[in-house]
């Protein structure tokens, strides 16, 4: 969803989702972190209401915790993972994202090889956490204008490998995927395994996606029907049209693809 409330949430578009026909909200945790108790309360109450549930959370840590780089601090990760686990599970999140691109980029002149090595060790260290309120996370790999650190689905199952967490798995995104031009045939090789999780927008621009012909969608959708993926997908983009024109032709878009 695209928020447009200070609170950056997208929670304003709750309802709208229920009447498009949407299976489950994706809300940005460090932003519901930031919400008073009043307002994550409210939030609760918007979701049950409309019967639309809150199944995965993305943007699990803030752009401004460090992950990697000489300031980090595990015991302070670890206590935002507590929390935040625990809010998230309150809502009945399955999913967490772990892309996070700001917080765990590698700052210049830090071994790259040093920080990988402390998001293995931090992944290790939250999975527990994670586990013990229910939760999987998903590693989600990011372009490298986003982020110079797991750039591709390979690298997400390599870092998913290293940590060997059972709650550990990855989420490929048809943007990034498309941005750095990574072949379909890693999703086939290792998605059975590893895959959890869909995010997907028009590479075009970014936005929900319409019509078939508008992407090359078609090998994607291959590569998730061979591995047998048939859980979640999540529409994450802009919306340049507008809310009320762009989502109902997604879903239609979805429903005639991916059902």
């Amino acid at each position: 969803m695209v928020a447009t409330k200070p609170d950056k949430t997208g929670m304003e578009w709750i309802e709208k989702l229920a009447e498009y026909g949407f299976d489950y909200a994706e809300l940005p945790i460090a932003q519901l972190m930031e919400l008073s108790d009043g307002d994550f309360e409210t939030l609760k109450k918007r979701l049950k209401a409309t019967g639309i549930q809150c199944e995965t959370g993305n943007n699990l840590f803030p752009v401004t915790m460090r992950l990697t780089g000489p300031d980090t601090n595990i015991e302070t990760i670890k206590e935002y993972a507590e929390k935040a686990f625990f809010k998230e599970a309150s809502l009945g999140v399955e999913y967490c994202v772990f892309g996070s691109g700001p917080a765990k980029n590698v700052p210049d002149g830090f071994p790259k090889e040093k920080g990988l090595s402390q998001v293995v060790s931090m992944l290790h260290e939250i999975a527990g956490i994670a586990q013990k309120n229910g939760i999987g996370i998903v590693i989600e790999p990011l372009r490298k204008e986003e982020c110079n650190l797991i750039n591709t689905f390979e690298e997400g199952v390599e870092l998913a490998k290293a940590v060997n967490e059972e709650n550990v798995k990855v989420l490929i995104d048809f943007y990034h995927l498309t941005e750095e031009k990574e072949s379909v045939s890693h999703i086939v090789k290792d998605g059975r395994e590893f895959l959890r999780h869909v995010h997907i927008a028009n590479p075009v621009g970014r936005v929900y996606p319409k019509v078939f012909t508008e992407a090359d969608y078609g090998p994607f959708i291959e590569a998730l029907h061979t591995v047998g993926y048939d859980a979640r997908i999540s529409c994450e983009a802009y919306s340049p049209n507008g809310f009320d024109k762009d989502a109902p032709a997604a879903v239609e878009f979805f429903h005639k693809y991916f059902v």
